[in-house]
């Protein structure tokens, strides 16, 4: 039995205060993770005001985890006391379904959620299955790495499904918490990117990310230009765009792409038959998935950009999140 110290709203909106809880025995397939830092995500937020009608008060958020393996259930594997592991989206998936046994462990329909299913990180310990906690690779940066296993994971995870070549020319659309990352890998995959933002506020600082062109939208025929253009676009925004113009900047079998939760999207079909595209969405990614993103990562040096706020001033963090502009992702530390 372990008591855990945590933060939690009451209600939605409500403000994060103290919160303790018996977590009960740990499971035999689990591990206990005590919480070093943990990132807070879009995705937190709009369970936090219980956008997706799937929270439950009191509600622990926090899914962008990294600690030390603090206790080990008597069947988890591949694990050892004091290893250093990142938690994301995941905390659970029965592990032997044909989406576990095809490696789409994200995909499994009995798959649990880190807050979404359990209490989350924004606390000094956290559970999951052993097999969601990955350890963190030698050359990760141990202080931004918390969103690496949800924001890094989700706009890496599109390159792996879709074979997205070294050789392809690839537009991101929106530069913050995802469309940063979405830079970096996509400059050091190879691939010929196209930053798209609304304004030419970020062009700096996204060629320095690693674009080599930059698109603002709210230029005469911006969109227009780049028509044919693209092999992939990756949107990482929840706006609703104008979709037909983003399909019409496809080449011939090129992808629109979004893993920003567009409450709605209205597109023509008939273009999308001439030239064969396509239009698909996609979650965060599989256990080996993350493995792979986290190796990538440190072989190129990929880190989040981050802001950094003790635990203690988890509300301040909100704050900034709901209000101001992070460049780009916030971490709270323990």
């Amino acid at each position: 039995m372990t008591t855990i110290q945590a933060y939690a709203a009451r209600r939605a909106g409500g403000p994060f205060e103290p919160f303790e809880y018996e977590a009960g025995p740990l499971g035999a397939d689990d591990l206990e993770i005590a919480v070093e830092s943990c990132g807070i995500c879009h995705s937190d937020l709009s369970m936090w005001d219980n956008d997706w009608k799937l929270t439950e008060y009191p509600f622990v958020g926090g899914h962008e985890v990294v600690g030390r393996v603090s206790a080990i259930g008597d069947h988890a594997q591949g694990h050892q006391v004091g290893d250093r592991v990142g938690l994301g989206w995941t905390c659970r998936s029965c592990m032997h379904c044909d989406h576990c046994l095809a490696g789409d462990h994200n995909l499994c329909l009995s798959a649990q959620g880190t807050i979404t299913h359990q209490h989350g990180g924004f606390a000094d310990k956290v559970r999951c299955h052993w097999g969601w906690a990955t350890k963190l690779p030698d050359g990760i940066e141990v202080a931004s790495a918390g969103p690496l296993f949800c924001g890094g994971l989700t706009v890496f995870n599109p390159l792996v499904q879709f074979d997205v070549a070294p050789t392809a020319r690839v537009g991101v659309v929106g530069i913050g918490g995802l469309g940063h990352l979405a830079l970096m890998f996509l400059k050091a995959w190879g691939c010929e990117v196209t930053a798209i933002s609304r304004t030419r506020a970020k062009e700096s600082e996204a060629r320095e990310l690693g674009a080599h062109h930059f698109v603002a939208t709210s230029e005469s025929d911006a969109l227009a230009k780049q028509a044919a253009k693209f092999d992939f676009i990756l949107n990482t925004t929840d706006a609703e765009l104008p979709w037909d113009a983003y399909l019409a900047a496809l080449a011939p079998r090129g992808t629109l792409h979004t893993v920003g939760a567009a409450p709605k999207i209205e597109a023509t079909v008939f273009p999308m038959l001439a030239a064969q595209k396509s239009f698909s969405a996609s979650p965060t990614g599989s256990i080996v998935t993350t493995h792979k993103m986290l190796e990538f990562a440190a072989r190129h040096q990929i880190a989040p950009m981050t802001e950094t706020f003790p635990m203690s001033q988890i509300n301040d963090a909100f704050e900034k999140l709901r209000n101001g502009s992070p460049r780009y992702r916030l971490v709270l530390t323990r």
